[in-house]
């Protein structure tokens, strides 16, 4: 296996309250994420609740019943073009419950994992309109471990120590992270990344919602702290290439999971 891994994070507006409009902007930047052979990506990342967005006064009417439209669209696109998606989030409905849900899928088109965000965000109201998911998003990809996460669940360094004691080496982390919170993100991100000695690959979205304005800067962070790409504030396609080696580089060096005493906390 290839320790090198071509990412592509698709950095997109979301219409608020348009799963139509949302789903056909998501499919055209797959496939523009694939046009090119010569940096086609191993994987690609989609933004948090990039069907309906916020609109959560109506999102029992627009959440995907049982995600099966996302699932459909993506694990389609997946075996057509032999490529590893992470879904972003889409809000899920199942009975009478929403959720902030995360897919992801290999190349095959099968789906590996499905997150639930276990954190919900009191400023943006999730808490009164969603239902916090009850496991922490584990997966392997292309043979690699790997974990999810959603937005808000960046602040909470338990759920990825956790994760990377599981044996993840990657972090990903769909987001709608607004202003004025730009070096909270940018922070957050590297301590992530610092602290567990892994890549943080997280893709935020762009644009205004209501009175709400998002400044994009999806980021890569790998386990030094080093930042390996980040965005500006407007859409489009990043692309880079990240050396997964670093990560044993790094664990070598400096023994974090070997020194740490939960013993004592």
């Amino acid at each position: 296996m290839s320790r090198k891994w071509n990412i592509a994070l698709l950095q997109l507006d979301i219409a608020s309250g348009d799963p139509d409009a949302n789903f056909a902007k998501v499919e055209s930047a797959l496939n523009e994420a694939v046009r090119s052979d010569q940096d086609k990506p191993d994987i690609i990342v989609l933004p948090e609740m990039w069907n309906a967005s916020y609109a959560l006064e109506r999102i029992g009417e627009l959440a995907d019943v049982e995600g099966r439209r996302t699932r459909e669209m993506i694990s389609a696109f997946c075996r057509e073009h032999a490529v590893n998606v992470v879904a972003g989030s889409v809000a899920v409905k199942r009975g009478n419950r929403v959720t902030n849900t995360s897919f992801a899928f290999d190349r095959g088109g099968a789906m590996v994992a499905e997150y639930s965000k276990i954190h919900l965000f009191r400023l943006m109201e999730e808490d009164k309109h969603l239902t916090a998911g009850q496991h922490a998003g584990r997966m392997t990809l292309d043979g690699i471990p790997a974990g999810l996460a959603i937005c808000y669940d960046l602040r909470f360094p338990e759920l990825a120590r956790k994760l990377a004691v599981d044996g993840a080496i990657m972090l990903f982390l769909p987001a709608q992270w607004p202003n004025p919170r730009l070096n909270h993100w940018r922070t957050l991100i590297a301590a992530r990344a610092i602290e567990n000695q892994m890549f943080v690959i997280a893709c935020n979205r762009v644009g205004s919602e209501g009175k709400s304005s998002f400044f994009g800067h999806s980021m890569i962070v790998d386990p030094w702290g080093g930042i390996v790409l980040e965005g500006g504030e407007e859409e489009g396609v990043l692309r880079v290439s990240i050396d997964l080696e670093a990560v044993d580089r790094a664990r070598r060096k400096i023994r974090v999971f070997e020194d740490r005493r939960p013993d004592l906390y």
